[in-house]
């Protein structure tokens, strides 16, 4: 996993690999768990914060995450991102600040623009008084020095869609209206203070009573863990684990481009722009803050995690389905009401690597090859790899592709970009395809490694896939025995196969 800093990386791993080792030897009582703060923090000397009980407190958050709880059991959240209080006041709480560039001038043109009564003269320097400077930013336009700083904590600055705010302790408050679970904030806090919801103990307790646990990995993951780890080797690992199989979510690209196909046949008949519907927290963007481009623009087909857990549950309705993934909003999905008959569970690379390590499992390369997708459902992971995917359905199924208009969106600002253009009617396109991280899926969050390691490891194992055409590899499942539709219906006579 991917963060500005090592360290939170090894306590979370830490933390979350006892929290397994744990519920593996059914273990995990009051008693167990309160031993895992003295670990982490035996004293007398603090480590990393000011004080042993502040370093405990918070540790003590972090088993909360890793046991699928709100990390504040006096403020619960329903949210799958959270906050852990203990460890969320080391940033700044103003966001202006008067730096020593200041000249301390006669004309004191900061003092005259302030408003508020905020802006004092100090000894050697202009000062701001936190408590009554209401952030409006006129000082800093004023003063001819450019002496006064606004900074933006990280996490309110990496958020895409202004959901992070601040009580009057400073702490930060995630606006669960508007939160599309990112993720982008936990890995730009230095202090590790937002985290998500984990549910690997629900996977392990699901497999020690005995229930038929299937992975189901994203395409992202080959190259996560190296040109010699590919899509056998993680599912051998897995199955070490006590996992009954892995189906590769690229099957499930195959099978969202084929029915995304149907969809923008008909927009592009009827002149309508439409938007691709993997990413959920796009698809959370749109319908927080576009609600008309999501009533109106949005496909109707479902992500490809839920296609093949849909699949799956088909052929064994008892079964257990486990996604794993760089993405947070994965496990937003699992949960959303919106959407039938989604997955059981969610976990991140990072998440699924202290389960393996707490089983005392390694993912080594093997032997033998494994693919269940076609390469265009393999590349649903980067920017630009769903339309194409599209693309080629539509190709495969006779259709003139020529003359297509796609906007390719990779990022939150690309993403707000190209939703204001579209609600106001002046998006030069036909469809749009639209996913949160920069990169696509292959820059999610909780990517294993470097993005630029990924990349060059996915290139040396998507060179070894066969050429299988996307509905020439469909056609060897039973397509019509699940819907493909968020509310899943079953749309009578229709077909993504061209008619004979």
């Amino acid at each position: 996993m991917i963060t500005n800093d090592k360290g939170i990386v090894e306590l979370k791993h830490f933390i979350l690999r006892e929290i397994c080792r744990l519920a593996w030897n059914d273990q995990l009582t009051p008693e167990e768990t309160e031993k895992i703060p003295y670990q982490v923090s035996p004293g007398p000397k603090p480590q990393y914060r000011c004080c042993i009980y502040k370093e405990r407190e918070i540790v003590r958050g972090r088993i909360r995450l890793a046991m699928g709880e709100s990390p504040d059991p006096a403020h619960p959240t329903q949210n799958v991102v959270a906050v852990i209080p203990a460890a969320c006041d080391d940033c700044p709480i103003q966001d202006y600040f008067v730096s020593d560039i200041c000249r301390f001038c006669l004309g004191k043109a900061c003092l005259n623009a302030c408003k508020f009564g905020a802006i004092v003269p100090g000894d050697s320097k202009m000062r701001i008084d936190p408590v009554k400077c209401k952030s409006c930013g006129m000082c800093a336009k004023s003063c001819p020095f450019g002496a006064i700083i606004h900074q933006t904590r990280p996490c309110k600055k990496s958020c895409p869609v202004g959901a992070i705010s601040y009580d009057e302790a400073g702490v930060c408050q995630i606006d669960e209206s508007k939160c599309i679970h990112c993720g982008h904030c936990i890995h730009s806090c230095p202090f590790g203070a937002i985290g998500s919801k984990i549910f690997a103990v629900d996977v392990i307790r699901a497999i020690r009573e005995g229930k038929k646990v299937i992975a189901m990995c994203a395409p992202a993951t080959e190259g996560q863990f190296g040109k010699d780890i590919g899509m056998a080797a993680i599912r051998a690992a897995l199955k070490k684990a006590g996992f009954a199989d892995m189906v590769e979510v690229g099957l499930g690209g195959d099978m969202t481009a084929a029915y995304e196909a149907l969809e923008w046949i008909e927009a592009r008949k009827e002149g309508k722009i439409m938007t691709t519907s993997c990413c959920p927290a796009f698809i959370s963007m749109l319908r927080h803050h576009y609600p008309t481009v999501y009533e109106n623009n949005k496909s109707t087909t479902v992500s490809p995690m839920v296609a093949v857990s849909r699949y799956l549950k088909s052929q064994d309705p008892d079964c257990v389905t486990v996604f794993i993934g760089p993405c947070i909003a994965k496990k937003g999905e699992t949960l959303n009401t919106l959407i039938k008959d989604t997955p059981d569970y969610a976990l991140t690379y990072g998440e699924i690597v202290a389960l393996l390590d707490s089983k005392g499992v390694e993912i080594e390369p093997v032997e033998e090859d494994y693919q269940e997708s076609s390469v265009f459902g393999k590349c649903f992971a980067g920017s630009g790899g769903v339309a194409s995917a599209v693309l080629e359905v539509m190709r495969e199924m006779g259709e003139d592709t020529e003359g297509i208009r796609l906007t390719t969106c990779a990022g939150g600002e690309d993403c707000k970009r190209a939703m204001l253009l579209l609600k106001a009617g002046k998006l030069d396109t036909d469809f749009v395809e639209g996913m949160i991280c920069p990169g696509g899926c292959v820059g999610g969050p909780s990517k294993h490694q470097a993005e630029a390691l990924v990349l060059k490891a996915r290139t040396e194992l998507l060179a070894k896939a066969d050429g299988r055409k996307i509905l020439e590899n469909l056609k060897n499942y039973p397509m019509d025995q699940f819907s493909m539709h968020r509310d899943g219906s079953m749309h009578e006579g229709e077909s993504i196969f061209p008619k004979e």
